[in-house]
């Protein structure tokens, strides 16, 4: 004997929807807004340290993020005007906007540990501390900052990632306000003449009572 499935109710199928929007579009906001945010803060930390040898004495020499590489804050950026600009946007541009928050993400994950063990910028110090061009920086340490700033990376992709499948559920800045978030004033019907049977067709063609009563 065969049992019959019963179908998923299409109301329940909608609030099922309703709420893996709601749950995924907060997941999204917060891991962008704190992804962007430890990007670029990581980004003003210490990243690296050593010592060059200056006048046969020892000059320390130390390196933030930003001297080793400058993509991590300017994807930071991008990905944070990307994420706002979710909501202004939809259908394919929400997808071309959700996949440059997940490429921006990616990007600073990947910047970051390449720069986890870049000595140039030191190198590039001790030349200049000692006036060498072939000078390099002895005892180079590198902090764990990099990795947070990718960690921050990694948090900008999943909000990218989530987009790009849960956008279509997401609200979208309404059209009916203009840049200066004022209400977009609504057209006034033109007023009927009765004696003008054009305009009598025209009233009844909008849905309105030529008659006035």
């Amino acid at each position: 004997m065969g049992y019959v499935t019963a179908a998923p109710h299409p109301r329940s199928e909608a609030a099922g929807s309703a709420r893996a929007g709601r749950r995924s579009l907060a997941v999204a906001l917060l891991c962008g807004a704190l992804g962007a945010a430890v990007a670029l803060l990581a980004t003003r930390q210490r990243w690296a340290e050593g010592t060059a040898t200056v006048a046969g004495g020892a000059f320390p020499l130390t390196a933030k993020g930003s001297d080793v590489t400058g993509v991590p804050a300017a994807l930071a950026v991008v990905g944070l005007a990307a994420l706002v600009a979710v909501f202004a946007v939809r259908r394919a541009g929400r997808l071309v906007v959700a996949a440059l928050l997940a490429l921006s993400g990616a990007g600073i994950a990947a910047a970051a540990l390449l720069g986890a063990s870049d000595g140039s910028a030191l190198d590039e110090q001790a030349a200049q501390a000692s006036g060498d061009t072939s000078a390099s920086v002895d005892t180079l340490s590198h902090t764990a900052w990099p990795y947070v700033a990718a960690v921050g990376g990694v948090l900008l992709l999943l909000a990218g990632l989530l987009a790009l499948r849960y956008g279509r559920l997401w609200p979208a800045m309404s059209g009916r306000y203009e840049r200066g978030g004022t209400p977009q004033p609504r057209r006034k019907a033109p007023a009927v003449d009765p004696d003008r049977p054009e305009d009598l067709w025209k009233a009844l063609d909008r849905g309105e009572d030529p008659t006035g009563a």
